[in-house]
């Protein structure tokens, strides 16, 4: 029992001893413990801090800005478009050589052709207006047997497969001023350079080619007047000069494009220039226009007119005419036609003018004759079983005045289908 009284009154000096400590530790924090009111201003003072921080970090790109990191806004805002474009034509002529003269697709006769491969890369549209500054950027690429035709054309290293590339800036002035720098695809050509992808008929014309001119580097300018009237000018390197001028003449074209009403559009272009490499100095116009009748019929014109000036030797001219129409049965049938006539009366703008391209050797037309005409007639039959899929099968009649200017004759038909995959 003494025993017990003795742990029992051990214990309780021990209690009075800690709590005599704890109470000194309180009453010492208690003495140097901030108010409520300092922790408060100190709160407030720390996120000051952080805020002023993170606004610096964010400034130098180490944190994102808003909701998003600026890598994946960036990404957001990229539009990513193409296709892919193969396809397969026969010649009934079947040529020695295999190359069909005169014919801007499918290099080989009776053989599987990937035509285009197309990528384009493009910002958000560049908003036209007079109150507001805004800038874009467009650049694509076309790979396959058809991108010697389409790009530029130049030895130059890195332009190989370049079809566009250029920056665009709308300055703030009356209804907003439109500017573009780099390589511009040309005003001219009722038809796209895409072909089938974009075009009613799958192969191109031979307007595209002998009565137009590829893409080249300049500067353009366009305005809108009103709803039905806007103008571009532009000047850029010879009308086949390219990306990069070989020498200091320039070409200046313009184009008034009217709209009468919301079914039908006219272009009025002019263009001239020295510098040419085949002659001193080039003048020409143009006109387009097309014209929607329906929902279902809709219609294409082009007319083209090019003066040669080849001082010392005679002045040249050669002109062409062309139109398209073409019908949709239903959203995922249709039918297209086209008929165009191209005239050479100085035969200086078509024979003997080879196309593009290593594989397109001895494809160029060549005849005794000293002058002479094309005229073709293509059906076209439009099907897409889905919005991405285009298939076209085509009948085309193509006949020259030149003698044997179609692998020894004058009349060819060529037969076969594309298909376009676009995305």
């Amino acid at each position: 029992m003494k025993k017990r009284l003795k742990n029992r009154n051990h214990l309780k000096t021990v209690g009075a001893c800690c709590g005599v400590v704890v109470g000194s530790i309180g009453a010492v924090h208690a003495d140097t413990m901030p108010t409520m009111e300092e922790l408060q201003k100190e709160n407030l003072e720390m996120h000051r801090r952080l805020d002023t921080l993170e606004a610096l970090a964010q400034k130098e790109g180490l944190l994102p800005s808003g909701t998003a990191p600026k890598m994946v806004s960036a990404l957001s805002d990229l539009s990513i478009s193409g296709f892919v474009q193969a396809s397969y034509f026969y010649n009934l002529n079947r040529p020695a050589d295999n190359k069909s003269d005169g014919y801007l697709w499918n290099t080989t006769h009776n053989s599987f052709s990937i035509n285009k491969i197309k990528l384009t890369l493009a910002s958000p549209p560049v908003e036209h207006s007079g109150e507001n500054w805004s800038a874009g950027y467009r650049f694509s690429m076309i790979w396959g047997e058809d991108s010697p035709v389409l790009n530029t054309g130049s030895p130059s290293p890195g332009f190989e497969a370049l079809r566009e590339a250029y920056v665009e800036l709308n300055v703030p002035i009356g209804t907003g001023l439109d500017v573009k720098a780099g390589q511009l695809i040309s005003l001219l050509n009722f038809e796209s350079g895409d072909g089938g992808a974009a075009n009613p008929n799958f192969s191109q014309g031979f307007q595209w080619f002998y009565t137009g001119n590829g893409p080249s580097a300049g500067v353009q300018l366009a305005y809108t007047f009103t709803d039905k009237v806007d103008a571009k000018v532009r000047v850029q390197n010879g009308l086949y000069g390219g990306p990069v001028d070989v020498n200091s003449a320039k070409t200046v074209m313009g184009s008034l494009d009217l709209k009468p009403d919301d079914k039908t559009w006219i272009n009025l272009i002019g263009f001239g220039g020295d510098g040419v490499p085949v002659s001193k100095t080039l003048i020409g116009g143009s006109i387009l226009a097309g014209r929607k009748f329906t929902d279902k019929i809709g219609t294409g014109f082009e007319f083209d007119y090019f003066h040669f000036d080849n001082k010392p030797a005679p002045n040249a001219d050669l002109w062409s005419i062309g139109g398209w129409i073409w019908y949709d049965f239903t959203p995922k049938v249709g039918v297209a036609f086209r008929a165009e006539f191209l005239d050479d009366p100085d035969g200086f703008g078509i024979k003997g003018v080879g196309l593009p391209g290593a594989s397109r050797a001895g494809s160029a037309i060549l005849s005794p004759d000293a002058n002479g005409n094309l005229s073709s007639f293509t059906v076209t039959l439009n099907l897409k079983p889905t919005p991405n899929i285009k298939i076209q099968p085509e009948v085309r009649y193509d006949h020259t005045s030149y003698t044997g200017g179609f692998d020894g004759k004058k009349d060819r038909v060529t037969i076969g289908a594309g298909v376009s995959y676009l995305f």
